[in-house]
């Protein structure tokens, strides 16, 4: 049988211990993840993820990614130039091919799906 998950309060949810930003080129920013569901052939991930203010580089050429943000305020910037604010409440998506970077303005908390190229 194959059954619903639940996972309760995200914004209260322990996510683990915040480490340092690998594609981080702006801030002392910190990030933490933990992964809720992966399905069973691995091409499908939904989690939590937080981060510190600061600016970093974000590639989706072989994922997309379906974003929640739960809380925080952020700016995404496209490849060619453009950028847009987004803030808690709102959802967007990452398509596959998609590259630019992120502008973490406050503490941010997002809830995320990521799918991998030929699903």
């Amino acid at each position: 049988m194959i059954s619903f998950e639940n996972f309760g309060d995200l914004l209260a949810l322990d996510i683990g211990a915040f480490e340092p930003k690998p594609t981080s080129i702006e801030g002392d920013q910190r990030e933490a993840a933990k992964s809720l569901w992966t399905s069973a052939d691995g091409k499908m991930e939904t989690g939590i993820w937080e981060c510190t203010p600061g600016r970093f580089t974000a590639d989706r050429s072989n994922t997309a990614e379906l974003c929640h943000l739960l809380s925080g305020r952020v700016t995404l910037h496209n490849s060619d130039g453009s950028s847009r604010e987004i803030s808690a409440g709102e959802m967007f998506v990452l398509p596959l091919g998609w590259r630019g970077e992120w502008t973490i303005h406050e503490q941010t908390r997002k809830i995320y799906t990521m799918v991998a190229n030929g699903v």
